[in-house]
């Protein structure tokens, strides 16, 4: 059988494998372009995401998205999903368990679009490091949106990591 974005989204919207399909409104699968160069990683849907289907559309994606311009990309060029496809009730941090019950998705995002760069946003989503799925690809940490918004330093740190990732981008 071909695997597609859209079975991945189907599969998520119906998934079962943990307890939080119960607490949310929709699975937030991703979103962006099956040709994707970048591919962003973030933590877990948030009530905006939860309501909506769509990742990172929230605070934290807004300022995300301001990140990216920033360094001249454009959101709509990146593939942009989440280690958990569900909203963690209280917006809590997921379980290894919960990103485990949703590695298989992501991993299957990642054969399909095949990206050159993975940015993993946050810690979350540094559980996929020493996956065989990021062989061959160009893996960079930053820190999340979420916590460059609460505190200043983090704010310089997120700026000057997205200038270390402007590098980078412009070599391909």
């Amino acid at each position: 059988m071909n695997d597609s974005l859209e079975l991945i989204s189907n599969d998520v919207e119906n998934c079962k494998k943990c307890p939080l399909f119960k607490y949310a409104c929709h699975g937030v699968p991703g979103e962006g372009p099956s040709n994707a160069k970048i591919f962003f990683l973030g933590q877990a849907p948030g009530v905006n995401e939860d309501k909506t289907g769509r990742p990172f559309i929230g605070r934290a994606g807004q300022y995300l998205t301001k990140r990216m311009e920033e360094i001249g990309l454009r959101r709509e060029d990146c593939f942009i999903t989440s280690t958990v496809k569900h909203f963690p009730p209280a917006n809590r941090t997921p379980t290894h368990e919960e990103i485990a019950a949703c590695q298989p998705y992501l991993i299957r995002q990642l054969k399909l679009i095949n990206p050159k760069l993975v940015v993993l946003l946050g810690k979350s989503a540094q559980t996929i490091k020493g996956n065989p799925a990021l062989d061959g690809r160009i893996v960079f940490e930053v820190i999340h949106p979420s916590a460059a918004m609460r505190f200043t330093k983090m704010a310089e740190r997120m700026k000057r990591e997205f200038q270390e990732l402007k590098k980078i981008v412009e070599r391909f």
